[in-house]
């Protein structure tokens, strides 16, 4: 098992039943941002959950322990929305934005149809 100070991470990990001998960890070179210390260490991480077959690879800090974790749980967000299908936090996320937008559509829609009719009304 990974040390990992995260305990959300662990316990969603238990929830959905995953293994730490489920995942495959591989650490490559970075490069980007960040010069001579991003440049020589090896702090990219490239991580593959095997039963599925879903890959992440993760370069976002310059501290190896930093994007390990990002990766777990960008990895196990995956893992659940492939699990859970509707029922997951991203699937409802999606699904509030969407029903957002099309009420935003319809009254910008509504408004602009009044605006227009009082127009008419004025020309005439």
């Amino acid at each position: 098992m990974i040390d990992f100070k995260d305990e959300k991470l662990v316990a969603k990990m238990k929830a959905l039943g995953l293994r730490w001998e489920d995942f495959d960890e591989k650490f490559q070179k970075g490069s980007g941002k960040g010069g001579q210390k991003v440049n020589k260490s090896t702090n990219g991480v490239w991580l593959r959950h095997l039963p599925s077959g879903l890959e992440v690879k993760v370069h976002k800090f310059r501290e190896l322990w930093g994007n390990r974790l990002s990766a777990y749980r960008l990895l196990v967000a995956k893992i659940e929305g492939q699990k859970l299908g509707k029922l997951s936090p991203q699937a409802q996320k999606r699904e509030k934005l969407i029903k957002q937008k099309k009420r935003r559509r319809r009254r910008s829609s509504s408004a602009e149809s009044s605006v227009v009719a009082s127009q008419d009304m004025s020309v005439k």
